[in-house]
């Protein structure tokens, strides 16, 4: 069973930081790829970065604030998220594409989502 558990959201102000992290945990032979998604009410779900072994990737709308980075030791993935806006409001989903040996396989699984709220 794995289980990814994301931790680092909550209420801040526009300009302020936040760092996101996610940690996959149970029957992991390898993780591939790793990133994160984010969801606000009535729009649907967006990429927002990925991470492939030592190599990276953000969306055009976080490109300059948000830097991924990766633990492969600890299989966490983090997110660092600078100079917040209010457009930044939303569920923010850990997902990790994950070889198991039992069952044998590749699956991606996601994190229960951790929101964040950016408000004056």
């Amino acid at each position: 069973q794995v289980q990814l558990v994301e931790s680092g959201g909550g209420l801040v102000q526009p300009g302020e930081s936040l760092r996101l992290a996610c940690a996959a945990s149970g029957d992991i032979f390898r993780v591939n790829d790793m990133g994160w998604y984010r969801q606000a009410p009535g729009k649907q779900r967006e990429l927002v970065a990925i991470s492939i072994s030592n190599s990276t990737n953000d969306a055009d709308s976080v490109k300059g604030r948000f830097t991924i980075s990766r633990d492969n030791a600890k299989n966490t993935v983090y997110l660092q998220m600078n100079s917040l806006k209010s457009g930044d409001t939303a569920v923010y989903l850990c997902y990790a594409n994950i070889f198991s040996r039992w069952p044998r396989g590749t699956m991606y699984h996601w994190g229960q989502g951790t929101q964040v709220t950016v408000s004056s």
